[in-house]
């Protein structure tokens, strides 16, 4: 199994913004499933309002592997006003925009036939028209293409 690195990515703000997620933990549930997890560790954001991304693995019992990879991006209040004693609450978090990515490959699938299903995926999100290689290392294209979970 692969070591668990940080992840790396920009956003898609107007002006892009780099973002370090840092492992924060590995799991294994009862069910065989494998859940791991990072955050961003921004000095001064509390811990709820880190981004966060969290990856699972499980073989269902028809042998079909069920891969995730869902993203947070938790977006905060703004903060108006005082009480009359000047004190201003801290802001909270409104809400969390998410996305998941999901895939269910037969254990007879290859590196390969998941390699083709997940970059064509991410070429239409990204709305790429043209030919692209694709990622095979990190985190993500180990958890689709080759069913290795983190450690």
């Amino acid at each position: 199994m692969s070591q668990m690195a940080d992840l790396g990515a920009y956003d898609g703000a107007a002006t892009p913004v780099y973002h370090t997620l840092v492992g924060e933990d590995i799991t294994r549930l009862p069910d065989g499933t494998v859940v791991t997890r990072w955050k961003e560790s921004t000095v001064g954001v509390p811990d709820v309002a880190q981004v966060r991304c969290i990856m699972k693995k499980r073989k269902l019992p028809s042998g079909v592997f069920r891969v995730s990879a869902r993203f947070e991006v938790p977006v905060m209040e703004s903060v108006s006003g005082q009480n009359a004693a000047g004190y201003t609450a801290p802001p909270k978090v409104a809400f969390v925009d998410t996305v998941e990515v999901v895939g269910y490959f037969h254990e007879r699938s290859t590196v390969t036939s998941r390699r083709l299903v997940r970059q064509l995926a991410a070429n239409i999100m990204g709305n790429i028209g043209t030919s692209v290689a694709p990622q095979t290392a990190g985190p993500l294209p180990q958890l689709f293409d080759q069913l290795i979970a983190q450690t």
